[in-house]
């Protein structure tokens, strides 16, 4: 049986390759102040490669909306998955990110021999995983994942303006700008509010 200092090794940021198919995680809406975070899981197909790849931040709304629509139609298997507010506030920020990365992995169609994720921190897995820093900008995989989680979101951030208006959310899509902030003092949260995020906080009845 392993030893619990060897599993967690094998969690870590350690360069090693496994043959078999490999997913890109990463995720969308760590900062907002309202809403889930999101994360994408994706196995690319090297048959039917996707020009154009890349950190879904450098991209303009259009190109990212093209390329989610072609990612779902060529990957091999892909998920998208959430943690909520309510969840995000119940466990805190990054062990919600953790948690919808590790529902994105689960998710998918296919199980991958290795996870690569996006940033400096794994969620624990049932398979290796690998921390890549800046791996959007590096890895197609993640790349495409980001796509996904980018595009995801802020579709829900447009459904959230629909249902309160008042406070914009089509436009900062959820992040602490100046007229979201003066929004929440005006208005008070709303459901999907992060309580546990300061500016939310401080609005809510003493």
């Amino acid at each position: 049986m392993r030893s619990r200092k060897f599993l967690r090794a094998e969690q870590l940021g350690l360069r090693f390759d496994v043959p078999g198919l490999v997913a890109g995680v990463d995720e969308a809406g760590r900062g907002p102040l309202a809403g889930p975070v999101v994360a994408a899981a994706v196995i690319l197909d090297d048959l039917q490669p996707i020009k154009g790849l890349a950190d879904s931040k450098v991209l303009t709304p259009m190109r990212r909306e093209k390329l989610f629509d072609e990612i779902r139609a060529k990957a091999l298997c892909c998920c998208i998955a959430e943690a909520s507010a309510a969840e995000i506030d119940q466990i805190n920020i990054l062990q919600a990110t953790m948690l919808a990365m590790r529902r994105a992995v689960e998710g998918l169609r296919l199980k991958p021999a290795k996870v690569l994720v996006d940033g400096n921190r794994i969620p624990v897995l049932k398979v290796p995983a690998e921390a890549i820093i800046k791996g959007d900008a590096k890895v197609k995989a993640i790349s495409a994942a980001s796509i996904l989680a980018k595009v995801h979101r802020d579709r829900l951030c447009l459904a959230l303006h629909e249902q309160h208006p008042q406070y914009g959310f089509d436009g900062h899509k959820g992040y602490p700008t100046p007229e979201h902030l003066a929004a929440l003092r005006a208005h008070g949260a709303c459901p999907e509010h992060r309580r546990s995020f300061g500016p939310v906080r401080d609005v809510l009845p003493r």
